[in-house]
């Protein structure tokens, strides 16, 4: 199989994505001849934090593991309210479940952490020096925390925020590639 027959769902919030986590992941993606759909809460478009637009092709309720190859969620400040979806972590364990490249930048590992996919796995997440919360989801949820930028556990690709996205969209297209 080549990376021209193989699938990605980018999963977004629908208002405040992180524009670069998005945007240039995305890039790499269709370079790379992968088919990518856009995913979110609402159909339509979706807009970033610094105002970029995205057009949302498939909805959270209807995204089926199976169909794709790839799983990834955005950050973004709009993404924090997803930390405690029900929807957003049944995806994730899905996803592991199904044994299926999952891939989270910025907060959205922290999803990955309540849904029980980096319980025992090296992961990276973002955090400041004013706000932590994030690395506290990812160690009481059973994460070895790892304060680098980027992380890769197995199938699990984690990232800490938008310096990380080109390298990000790099290693989940290099984890397609060795599927």
């Amino acid at each position: 199989m080549t990376l021209k027959e193989k699938k990605i769902a980018v999963i977004i919030a629908f208002r405040d994505f992180r524009d670069e986590e998005y945007f240039l992941p995305r890039q790499i993606f269709e370079k790379a001849g992968l088919e990518v759909k856009t995913v979110s809460t609402q159909l339509g478009k979706a807009v970033g934090a610094d105002g970029g637009e995205a057009e949302v092709n498939l909805l959270l309720d209807d995204l089926r593991i199976t169909d794709f190859d790839a799983i990834v969620f955005i950050g973004g400040p709009g993404m924090v309210k997803n930390i405690d979806s029900q929807l957003h972590q049944k995806i994730a364990r899905e996803a592991v479940e199904a044994n299926k490249i999952l891939g989270a930048i910025c907060i959205a590992p922290a999803i990955l952490a309540k849904a029980g996919t980096l319980e025992g796995k090296k992961a990276a997440v973002w955090s400041s020096p004013l706000d932590k919360s994030a690395v506290k989801i990812l160690k009481e949820n059973g994460a070895d925390y790892q304060k680098d930028s980027l992380v890769v556990d197995g199938k699990i690709i984690t990232a800490n925020g938008p310096g990380a996205a080109k390298e990000f969209g790099q290693k989940i297209v290099e984890g397609l590639t060795n599927q």
